[in-house]
């Protein structure tokens, strides 16, 4: 078994969820998470002044695999979850291996 940990954004969870229930996975774990980086935030205006987001809302799925389904389900998540942008999805497979989608992507 693996446990696939992937952050995306929150309008894409539906997508990502029909794709993998379309492969037969039917559970796993959502949960709305905040995350800074690349994307650097933006400004928002509240009451005509203006002020700095810097944390952006994102949703994080955690997938429990049958091995031989790895390579699939990263395939089906960063198809699902693309957005055209770079750093769609990013992906946590157990405690040591990290990557982006963008990277994935020419």
């Amino acid at each position: 078994m693996k446990l696939v940990t992937v952050i995306i954004k929150p309008f894409k969870l539906e997508d990502v969820r029909e794709a993998l229930s379309s492969i037969g996975i039917q559970g796993l774990t959502v949960t709305e998470v905040k995350g800074f980086g690349r994307q650097k935030g933006h400004a928002e205006l509240y009451r005509g002044a203006e002020y700095s987001v810097n944390f952006l809302p994102k949703v994080k799925i955690d997938v429990a695999i049958a091995d031989d389904q790895l390579e699939e389900v990263i395939d089906i998540i960063s198809k699902a979850a693309y957005t055209g942008k770079l750093a769609t999805a990013n992906f946590r497979r157990g405690a040591h291996a990290r990557y982006s989608d963008s990277y994935r992507r020419s």
